[in-house]
């Protein structure tokens, strides 16, 4: 039998993490939504399978890591990490409330760590 602890943390990564980057994604299937990644990915559904998934999954696994970082900055997954120097931080602490902002944001994580594909829906953003 699982740990009472681990089945928690479980039912909480299902709900708001898995659960709810798939209703997140279905949202870009509507025909009422209008925001980027439903405009690509309605753009996308006139081409050929794999260049439809080719612009599919990056925004499925951006989604993903959004509402993981989402749930660590609003509290409702709390988590921490030990750093290389063995020190033990929360990441909602240290985080501020700023995780997936900094992940999705144009110039952000994904710009500078990725070596893979993404959409930055923000980069006509400017800077006030």
């Amino acid at each position: 039998m699982q740990n009472p602890r681990i089945t928690e943390f479980a039912k909480t990564l299902i709900e708001v993490v898995r659960d709810s980057a798939i209703q997140g994604c279905d949202m870009n299937i509507r025909q009422d939504t209008t925001y980027p990644a439903a405009l690509r990915w309605k753009a996308a559904l006139n081409n050929a399978p794999k260049e439809v998934v080719s612009v599919i999954v990056p925004d499925c696994v951006d989604e993903t890591i959004y509402r993981l970082l989402s749930a660590i900055d609003d509290g409702s997954l709390p988590i921490s990490i030990r750093t290389a120097e063995g020190e033990l931080i929360d990441l909602h602490q240290i985080g501020k409330g700023e995780l997936a902002g900094w992940y999705l944001g144009s110039g952000g994580w994904r710009a500078v760590y990725s070596e893979e594909r993404f959409a930055d829906d923000f980069s006509d953003l400017t800077k006030t």
